[in-house]
């Protein structure tokens, strides 16, 4: 999507832009226009009142046109607001890239000068420099400059540092770079986009800042006006005459609004995150918008999905995450959910309990029955109650769970806390505990560890104690050993294992890795474009899978040990779930469609223990070659 698209879906900003685009357009053409001459007087038609005939705006008090030097006005208050942003915004950027990316020495001595100019309030160091300098237009604006440096620095600096570090800054180094070819080259791109939302965000400042300048007589000197001296010499007619003072008074706030409504938009195009959604604040739990009411709960099993549908509304495009997922687990069985990343595995774990975020997620149908309740629409109280306690995660970042400036023991009985009474002594108890059931050496001082100061297998472990914090019933357990080597992996998922027996935990483990789902889980579902395209019991679907997807998947693993074997792709990618194609999404990539494959639903027996959403499916023979 363009930029100025990205600026339409804002109306607010749309406006701006509107709004502003005008106000140049007629600023330019200034020169082009049939005004009157905005100096010459003519005091015998002094305060000549609005819509009069020769001055549509009236006159002021030495009976020049309002209108002409409106215009002239404002096109002379945007030439030095403009030009103030860009030096202001050159050289503190400047300053900012230069601290940042030396930082030591270099940083201390430039931002403690910055810091100096920031203790003065702004516009009193802009009243001292132009008092040095001499009024004129040219001093007002070096000033205006001069006191937003140091905004523009600070901002810059603390971006800068952040990619200073980064590897693809250090590679350029290890290259031979220089420091200055690095800077433009690795680092200017990279600020780029913050120096132009610091710019759009502070022209206004910057244009209001001249105007007060000009209205205390140390900007735009007479004849020249500008809308700040224009309002400066209209004070005295105020009561009297207030179309003198209202005329250009209004252009600033049209302005300045317009503007500020602009670098709104600007911020949210430039920023991914913004333009997704991703800082919205979300709502406590997904929204529900379902078209029917659910039919009663008919699989067997502590955590049973019925035809759970979830989507992401963004403007006018539905991304069909989830469409249509049924499956059961039953206490002390481990299911798998295998897949392809953006297969919709960790939507639908997360609409369980109500955990996608709102807005722009929504589950629009179907059902997730916990213990014979549904919880798809349960009011906030009752899904709090129930989060940890009935049903816990497991994520798949431990540094994304646990708070860097809490201890790991004081999470842990937070995390008790919020669904009991606990004192804090039988919580630090409680917490040992839980540490040393998930076996972490030396449990009783690792209690008071930070999450820093623990590997990642450890903060994992501790992820998993702060599951078991209020004993469930069910573990979501999504992707939790992704980012770890195989030794601690293979630790983490025996500890699973051994809980899950020990307790009767019902566990949904998400995984990308069928090496996990035949040494962990029961059953296995494979998913592929937000549907479940197979399921069974594990040993059955890893010895004969019947889905093509799920053969193509298993094709992709290397095998040790058993001889050459070529090593399989999946042709194609997956579908856009906001453009799902009809019939199978598999059926673009896959060897075995027919025309057929391309036409209304495919069926899906959920209830059965084996079952399978295909028309042609792979019999045993061809799986077992």
């Amino acid at each position: 999507m363009s930029f100025l698209a990205l600026i339409a879906r804002n109306r607010l900003a749309l406006g701006g832009l509107i709004v502003m685009a005008v106000v140049i357009l007629l600023a330019l053409l200034t020169p082009l226009l049939p005004l009157a001459e905005p100096n010459i007087t003519d005091t015998s038609n002094r305060f000549v009142r609005p819509f009069s005939e020769g001055a549509p705006l009236g006159t002021d008090h030495l009976g020049r046109d309002l209108l002409s030097r409106l215009m002239w006005g404002t096109r002379l208050s945007l030439a030095v607001g403009f030009a103030a942003a860009l030096v202001a915004a050159t050289l503190g950027a400047a300053i900012g890239i230069i601290a940042g990316y030396y930082g030591g020495r270099t940083d201390n001595i430039i931002m403690r000068g910055v810091d100096m100019l920031m203790a003065f309030p702004y516009i009193l160091l802009a009243l001292a420099i132009v008092a040095a300098l001499g009024p004129g237009l040219v001093n007002a604006l070096i000033a205006v400059a001069a006191v937003n440096i140091p905004f523009f620095a600070r901002n810059i600096r603390g971006i800068t540092v952040s990619i200073a570090h980064k590897e693809f800054v250090d590679a350029a180094r290890l290259s031979g770079m220089s420091d200055a070819r690095i800077i433009l080259t690795e680092i200017l791109p990279n600020v780029i986009p913050v120096i132009v939302v610091a710019m759009s965000t502070t022209i206004g400042w910057m244009i209001l800042e001249t105007a007060g300048l000009s209205f205390l007589g140390l900007g735009s000197q007479p004849p020249v006006a500008d809308l700040g001296s224009m309002l400066g010499e209209a004070r005295s007619a105020l009561i009297t005459n207030p179309h003198t003072s209202i005329v250009p008074g209004m252009m600033i706030l049209v302005i300045v609004m317009a503007i500020n409504l602009l670098g709104d938009g600007v911020r949210d195009a430039l920023d991914p995150r913004l333009k997704s959604g991703a800082l919205n604040r979300p709502l406590p739990a997904t929204l529900v918008a379902r078209d029917r009411t659910p039919a009663p709960q008919t699989q067997e099993g502590i955590l049973a999905l019925s035809e759970l549908q979830t989507q992401f509304h963004v403007k006018d495009r539905v991304y069909r995450a989830v469409g249509g997922v049924s499956l059961a687990v039953k206490p002390g069985e481990c299911l798998g959910i295998i897949g392809e990343s953006g297969s919709g595995k960790s939507v639908t774990a997360l609409s369980v309990m109500g955990l996608v975020a709102s807005p722009p997620g929504l589950i629009t149908n179907g059902s997730v029955w916990l213990d014979g309740e549904d919880l798809v629409g349960a009011p906030y109280a009752t899904l709090r109650s129930l989060r940890g306690r009935k049903v816990a995660y497991i994520f798949q970042d431990p540094q994304a769970t646990l708070h860097p400036l809490y201890r790991v023991g004081d999470q842990l009985i937070e995390a008790i806390s919020s669904h009991r009474s606990i004192s804090r002594e039988e919580g630090r108890r409680k917490a040992i505990e839980l540490l040393e059931a998930v076996r972490i050496p030396n449990a009783p001082a690792r209690v008071n560890d930070y999450p820093h100061e623990m590997s990642g297998g450890m903060r994992q472990r501790v992820g998993i104690a702060m599951a078991l914090a209020n004993d469930p019933e069910v573990i979501i357990a999504d992707e939790p050993t992704t980012a770890l080597d195989v030794t601690v992996q293979a630790q983490i998922l025996s500890l699973l294992d051994d809980l899950r027996r020990e307790r009767g935990l019902a566990i949904i483990f998400i995984t990308h890795d069928f090496g996990v789902v035949g040494q962990l889980c029961d059953r296995v579902a494979v998913m592929y474009a937000g549907r479940i395209v197979e399921q069974g019991p594990t040993r059955a679907i890893l010895d004969a899978p019947r889905h093509p997807y799920t053969a193509r998947l298993m094709a992709c693993v290397p095998e040790l040990g058993g001889g050459r074997r070529r090593l399989e792709a999946i042709p194609g990618l997956p579908p856009a779930v906001d453009r799902l194609p009809e019939g199978c999404a598999f059926a673009p990539r896959c060897d075995r469609a027919r025309p057929d494959c391309t036409q209304g639903d495919i069926a899906f027996d959920a209830d059965n223990a084996r079952a399978v959403r295909c028309l042609y499916p792979v019999d045993q023979r061809e799986a077992a070659q």
